[in-house]
């Protein structure tokens, strides 16, 4: 599993327009239509999402070794005010939950190594970074609307039923720059090192699902390379529901300093 977690430069070494008729220019020309901008529909569905609230639930799969880890992230979110409840499970791990909490700017974690039950370690959601490929920080649901949103060659891929409602499914690819974002330096730097050895960007995939009230609905980003993989699937329920959040207590919290762990992200 620890071979799979963080992509490695050694993996990498395995594996080494629409157009339509336009108005008749002196009865001879016609004048090619602009390509539909479909990433513009992402963008704007993101934005909205935003600008309000949602329940969310994130399927993580990782594959390597000839096995299969899967993980959920999961909460309610207040994407206008910053704030909200997510929850974390690994069954099976040496963690195997987390619960935390988001609010003014901080991240409150319980179930942390070095913590007790009744304690929360507290960190600065901005300072958080990546320690794993297509993990979002201190599992920020935000996050993944950032790389999202940053989608690239998007294309229409038609209509499916998300959740009990139509959806148009659009795919695209998600850049360097955008896949690693936020990253901590050490992985930063053997992505780097991956992107050089192949000579382009690590082919990363990226879907959005947007329902007929422009809302998004469900994403998903994957990758696989030299039999590794990873694929993070968020679907979003209950857009607009209230979202209530407890911040601990003073008295409850301390300073985290170590928030690392394919469970933070």
């Amino acid at each position: 599993m620890r071979r799979l977690l963080c992509l490695s430069a050694a993996a990498v070494l395995l594996c080494v327009g629409c157009s339509g008729s336009g108005d008749e220019d002196d009865g001879k020309h016609a004048a090619a239509s602009p390509a539909v901008d479909h990433g513009s529909v992402v963008r704007a569905a993101v934005t909205a999402l935003g600008e309000g609230t949602a329940r969310f639930h994130q399927e993580i799969v990782l594959e390597g070794d000839d096995a299969e880890y899967e993980m959920t992230v999961s909460g309610d979110f207040d994407f206008a005010g910053d704030s909200g409840n997510v929850a974390v499970d690994l069954p099976g791990g040496g963690i195997s939950h987390l619960d935390e909490v988001f609010a003014d700017g901080h991240v409150y974690i319980s179930g942390a190594g070095g913590t007790d039950e009744r304690t929360w370690g507290l960190v600065s959601r901005e300072a958080a970074e990546a320690h794993y490929v297509l993990r979002a920080p201190v599992n920020d649901p935000e996050h993944v609307l950032r790389q999202i949103s940053a989608m690239r060659q998007v294309r229409h891929e038609g209509e499916e039923t998300v959740g009990g409602v139509r959806a148009v499914h659009y795919r695209g690819m998600l850049d360097h720059d955008t896949l690693t974002l936020r990253m901590a330096e050490d992985v930063r730097k053997k992505t780097d090192d991956a992107r050089d050895l192949l000579g382009s960007d690590i082919p990363v995939f990226a879907d959005a699902w947007v329902d007929d009230r422009g809302r998004l609905v469900r994403t998903r980003m994957e990758f696989r390379l030299a039999g590794a993989g990873a694929t993070v699937t968020t679907t979003l329920s209950d857009l607009g529901e209230p979202v209530r959040v407890t911040v601990p207590a003073a008295g409850e919290t301390v300073m985290a300093t170590d928030v690392t762990g394919i469970l933070m992200g």
